[in-house]
């Protein structure tokens, strides 16, 4: 079986990741692999500079992250076209990847896709669990790290569906406004139910 972990930004996706890989459960970061695809020489990399320009890389020649986010966060269309050039090689390797793990005797394979709602991925997997936690305390997730000030974290919880809505559209819901250990214990009851599931 494979399922979708999906979330929002700051909902605590990674926790519950590496809680999955604490049980010795598969888990094929989409994230991880968007950083791959685009890396100096790869396919996707050179299709990128070939849009953005060559004022979006570092001295070294890699991709600056920080300046092609704010370009494309600030421009629907720009977005939607990083997405078009990054996103089927990253589905080509996950698939992949999948596959790989299957052949290892994995019965339950976990997909940690980000964005799966709004990249209309469903159809890459049997089953979705979201990993939720409300709008404000996402926000103030987002602004507790320093990452961001209050302007950008709204602009980037905006750029996502919202997780009220893909909470109703889940499988299966973690939810992450408690402690560790509440979302621990969740995590090991539906892996329960789902190895009930996948027994032959």
């Amino acid at each position: 079986m494979i399922l979708g972990l999906t979330g929002g930004i700051a909902t605590g996706k990674s926790t519950v990741t590496a809680m999955l890989r604490e049980q010795g459960i598969p888990v094929i970061d989409a994230d991880q692999i968007a950083r791959e695809v685009v890396e100096l020489g790869k396919p996707a990399y050179e299709a990128i500079v070939r849009h953005f320009g060559k004022e979006i890389l570092l001295p070294g020649g890699q991709i600056d992250r920080k300046k092609l986010g704010e370009i494309v966060f600030s421009d629907e269309a720009e977005r939607q076209k990083l997405n078009a050039i990054v996103h089927p090689e990253v589905r080509r390797v996950m698939r992949e990847e999948a596959e790989a793990a299957e052949k290892n005797g994995a019965k339950i394979v976990f997909m940690d896709i980000p964005l799966l709602f709004e990249s209309k991925l469903q159809h890459m997997v049997d089953k979705i669990v979201v990993v939720y936690a409300p709008a404000h305390l996402q926000l103030a997730r987002m602004m507790e790290r320093d990452e961001f000030e209050e302007e950008q974290a709204q602009k980037r919880l905006r750029a996502q569906l919202p997780i009220e809505q893909k909470r109703a559209d889940a499988d299966f819901v973690i939810d992450n406004t408690g402690s560790r250990e509440e979302t621990e214990k969740q995590v090991i009851q539906l892996l329960g139910r789902l190895k009930a599931e996948t027994a032959p």
